[in-house]
């Protein structure tokens, strides 16, 4: 058990100063009006307090485990700091993520290193990070790469991850847990842990059925719960004695732990698929913790997307509102056809030129609201009931904390959004809004250094 989580006890029910969910339509509509005025549009705004109180409640509902918070859900630096400072250690997918949590003060014992088939140069930067922090762990899913470590010279701590061949997860394409890309097949887990043994330091196995599990899903997460706890025992503890014990540290049942987007979603019982959890992978030995590694759940929330409406386009099959922020800056609906809560925050103006009625006051209409992308799959919602929008209107995107601005692009060359951070209210721009010479920033170093006869970066 980690010393940070001791003595903390599981409670029932989330503090009423910490609900469970919040929902878009809990956010300050005058402040959000005021931060697209001085900030302007498109916006993210990532409220610090609130990843802090979802950091406190993962931290209540898992009091005997190692809470590890998965980098790529948001990357940005003062989200970093404040899940270091809230106590949850750094999982990390790609050699960016582990310098960006190196940058925000995340030292090696709180850093978990955890790559899909990794490419040469980052195993090379994490094998280099890793000789002047031994405290990093490896995670591996193939034999291979743990030659690929051993030909860099690496020898420390490692962590074999498991295929359980269960699966769950909001869309297809991040359910894991069943596909062959991820982990060592189950019925080989046991026997590529040992032979990693004889080169490195095993310290733990781990598995991830996939990403924004909800509650009727979480018989699968207790299935995979339960097979990594059956693996522990087999390696900690073999029957036959046909093989040596393993000194596992830890049993790292990945995260996924789901948030409802839309409103009317009920929001997932964390105490309930804690205790699940525990009862599953139980019993084992004292020494051997438990981890878990959420994203999602302590960041989506936390942020919103701000949008202002440029085209109100009547149409004989639907009305199209066109706004300025598209799928280059959440790409998620036209990814994974996932739904965001939109709330009309108001302020445009009639086409008399005079202030609009408040959207509360407008009839709801039915809209696709659409970016400014040359796609057609660039819309983020379609058939939705709004408060009749107009030009100018600003509407706030909920729930988009997460994979929001991580999976923004320059796509149709478009410079990415600014971001600002809110920490105990005070407004700071976290991230710059990018700007047209960003885009080809690459290409004037690429001639740069053909001008003057240098390599230049690879």
């Amino acid at each position: 058990m980690s010393d940070r989580d001791a003595g903390a006890e599981a409670t029932s029910e989330p503090a009423a100063d910490n609900p469970s969910v919040r929902r878009v339509s809990d956010w300050d509509a005058k402040r959000l009006r005021g931060l697209a005025a001085e900030y302007e549009t498109p916006l993210y705004v990532q409220d610090l307090d609130r990843v802090r109180e979802n950091c406190e409640r993962l931290l209540g509902a898992f009091p005997d485990a190692d809470v590890r918070y998965a980098v790529k859900a948001h990357t940005g630096r003062a989200v970093l700091e404040a899940v270091r400072d809230a106590g949850l250690d750094a999982e990390c997918a790609s050699a960016g993520e582990v310098d960006r949590a190196l940058a925000a003060g995340f030292d090696g014992s709180r850093l978990h290193y955890t790559a899909v088939n990794p490419p040469a140069r980052d195993l090379d930067y994490v094998v280099g990070v890793a000789a002047a922090e031994p405290d990093l762990t490896v995670t591996v899913g193939a034999l291979d790469t743990l030659d690929r470590l051993a030909e860099r010279g690496y020898d420390g701590r490692v962590c074999v991850r498991v295929n359980p061949g269960v699966g769950a997860g909001h869309h297809e394409k991040v359910t894991t847990g069943g596909a062959a890309k991820f982990g060592v097949p189950y019925d080989r887990a046991a026997e590529a842990a040992r032979e990693a043994a004889e080169r490195f330091d095993v310290v733990g196995v781990h598995a991830h059925a996939g990403s924004g599990i909800d509650p009727e899903q979480l018989d699968s997460h207790r299935e995979l719960v339960a097979r990594m706890g059956d693996l522990a025992r087999e390696l900690i503890d073999p029957d036959d004695g046909s093989a040596d014990p393993l000194d596992l540290e830890y049993v790292d049942v990945g995260g996924g732990f789901g948030v409802p987007y839309e409103e009317d979603a009920p929001p997932l019982d964390l105490p309930a698929v804690a205790a699940a959890t525990r009862e599953a992978v139980a019993p084992l030995p004292a020494s051997v913790d438990l981890a878990v590694e959420p994203g999602r759940y302590v960041v989506a929330d936390a942020g919103v997307l701000l949008t202002r409406v440029n085209t109100v386009k009547p149409t004989p099959d639907e009305t199209v509102v066109g706004v300025d922020a598209g799928m280059t800056d959440l790409l998620r609906p036209a990814m994974y056809d996932a739904y965001h809560p939109i709330a009309n925050l108001g302020g445009g103006l009639e086409r008399d030129g005079n202030d609009s009625p408040a959207p509360e006051d407008r009839e709801a209409t039915p809209v696709t609201v659409a970016g400014p992308i040359c796609e057609t799959g660039d819309t983020l919602c379609r058939n939705r009931a709004l408060g009749d929008p107009t030009r100018g209107d600003l509407l706030a995107v909920g729930v988009a904390g997460a994979y929001g601005y991580e999976m923004a692009s320059q796509y149709n060359s478009r410079p990415r959004p600014a971001e600002v951070a809110l920490d105990d209210g005070t407004a700071t721009v976290a991230r710059r809004r990018e700007t047209l010479g960003d885009l080809t920033a690459a290409e004037r170093d690429a001639n740069r250094h053909r001008a003057e006869g240098t390599e230049g970066v690879r």
